[in-house]
């Protein structure tokens, strides 16, 4: 007999303008606030972050380095459209990040300080979430097939 093509397609449904707009605002303003982190444990002296924290110099200073490049990841490939998908493990890598930050917060006895890391990384996965696209499942792509 002859050939049949079906073809199933998985819609993925871009979030409404507003919501975009709302995302661009968050994404930036973290950027920010991750970029001036991130590169204050970079810059301050050893003896500036020992006064700041009991955690070791090097572990600081990846945090510093991995908020930097989460900064970068939020923007760069939504701003470039390139490799887009990045955002969402970029904002995935920073709710790690601030999920540390708030339990170190609450060992170190600040339990009312621990609200400004946990909302920060509740922004975050709010990013992530809403900028992750789930891969076609195998019956959303084109098949062949012959009987």
């Amino acid at each position: 007999m002859g050939a049949t093509t079906m073809e199933a397609t998985t819609v993925y449904a871009r979030p409404a303008r507003n919501t975009r707009i709302l995302l661009w605002v968050i994404q930036g303003a973290l950027a920010a606030l991750f970029l001036f982190a991130g590169g204050m444990k970079l810059a301050a002296s050893a003896d500036a972050l020992a006064k700041m924290t009991p955690l070791p110099l090097g572990f600081m200073r990846f945090i510093g380095v991995a908020e930097v490049l989460g900064a970068i990841g939020l923007i760069l490939p939504g701003l470039l459209r390139v490799a887009q998908g990045l955002t969402a493990f970029a904002a995935g890598g920073l709710v790690i990040i601030m999920t540390g930050a708030t339990t170190v917060t609450i060992l170190a006895g600040q339990g009312v300080g621990a609200l400004v890391p946990l909302a920060v990384g509740a922004l975050a996965a709010f990013v992530a979430y809403a900028r992750w696209e789930p891969a076609p499942s195998r019956s959303t792509i084109r098949r062949s097939t012959n009987h």
